[in-house]
């Protein structure tokens, strides 16, 4: 598989996006949107019970002595830091569990928007959670030296910066997947078509990612995200 270079264009990424929007209202997509939202409600709840009631004081506890003077530029660095870290944790996390059903989803759209069904592989439950997980891995080892610049005074200024790249990446991929993984594409082979079209893919990450952050519209980002990245991937396979 290839994928056109036209997926560079933020403008295509956009559009399907708001097609993404659309089709949500779609009757024959409604069946498998009512799981995946009510595991976003549940995990979405528990993350901000969590930053409400810890991530000040752990902040703090990264600040240095020192630096407490800086206090007011450095904690909304920080805090900007933390979240991203948390919101991505927690949106890996409820896309595992919802895996099944967003194969199932992109299958769907699939079928809608008028691609042929009859190409579609459908994928044991097994083998999508075992890729979320190595997926989940692959994030996991690059954010890693992240959460360490996170924590070296003055180089730590960069790290809102660097995860706000870093997520747009980890979003895209991550949505990227459900269309591909019903193609028979697997991880290895979807980083590099991702990274083909990288400037349409990190766009579409990045408008994905600020709609998780939003509350109650995060509750439906998800899945508004598999439909697009359904549309976005077929769009790019047509030539």
């Amino acid at each position: 598989m290839q994928f056109d270079k036209k997926g560079n264009s933020p403008v295509l990424a956009v559009n399907c996006l708001l097609k993404g929007v659309k089709l949500l209202a779609h009757p024959g997509l409604r069946q498998f949107l009512l799981i995946p939202v009510a595991i976003n409600v549940l995990l979405y709840s528990i993350m901000l019970f969590l930053g409400y009631h810890y991530v000040g004081e752990l902040i703090e506890q990264f600040i240095p002595s020192w630096l407490q003077w800086l206090s007011w530029v450095l904690w909304p660095l920080f805090f900007i830091s933390f979240f991203i870290v948390g919101f991505f944790t927690f949106t890996v996390f409820a896309n595992i569990l919802s895996a099944p059903f967003y194969g199932k989803l992109a299958a769907k759209t699939l079928a809608i928007s008028g691609g042929q069904t009859a190409n579609v592989i459908e994928q044991p439950v097994t083998k999508v959670v075992s890729a979320e997980l190595r997926r989940a891995g692959y994030f996991v080892s690059r954010a890693l030296p992240l959460l360490i610049v996170s924590i070296i005074p003055g180089v730590n200024l960069l790290a809102p910066f660097l995860w706000g790249f870093f997520g747009a990446w980890g979003v895209a991929l991550e949505y990227l997947a459900y269309p591909l993984e019903n193609e028979g594409v697997l991880f290895g082979e979807q980083r590099q078509l991702v990274k083909g079209v990288k400037l349409g893919a990190v766009s579409f990450g990045g408008l994905v990612a600020l709609g998780l952050t939003l509350p109650v519209v995060n509750i439906i980002v998800a899945p508004v995200a598999v439909i697009a990245a359904t549309l976005y991937v077929h769009e790019l396979k047509r030539n």
